[in-house]
């Protein structure tokens, strides 16, 4: 069984930035795919950002495309998101999300296992 940790929401103004940690540990292979989907109050999960272990792929959503940076240290098995340019849109809960197959899935549903979410917040 994968856990997932993440780490680093809070509260920033509009122009700011954050970066988000995600750290999965257990299971008896790491995730080949580590994706970031975000929740905001009466809306459904969104796909945000992924990336491949083993194809090094990476996908966007496109509202996030050019301020937001998805990285991941595979010697740690931690995935990283760097947040540029925030915007009050940008307000949810973010969850890490990690999955078996090689190809990137931007659907929740296609997701094995999820961290707890963390708050990220920008003020206008």
């Amino acid at each position: 069984q994968v856990q997932l940790v993440e780490s680093g929401g809070g509260l920033v103004q509009a122009g700011g930035s954050l970066r988000l940690s995600c750290a999965a540990s257990g299971g008896a292979v790491s995730p080949y795919v580590m994706g970031w989907f975000r929740q905001a109050p009466g809306q459904l999960r969104a796909f945000v950002a992924a990336i491949s272990r083993i194809t090094g792929g990476i996908k966007y959503a496109d509202s996030v495309k050019g301020r937001f940076t998805i990285s991941r240290d595979s010697a740690k098995n931690t995935v990283y998101l760097q947040m540029n340019s925030l915007k009050p849109e940008d307000t949810a809960v973010y969850y890490c999300g990690a999955e078996s197959s090689i190809l990137i899935k931007t659907t929740p549903d296609e997701y094995d296992y999820w961290g707890q979410g963390t708050q990220v917040t920008i003020s206008s």
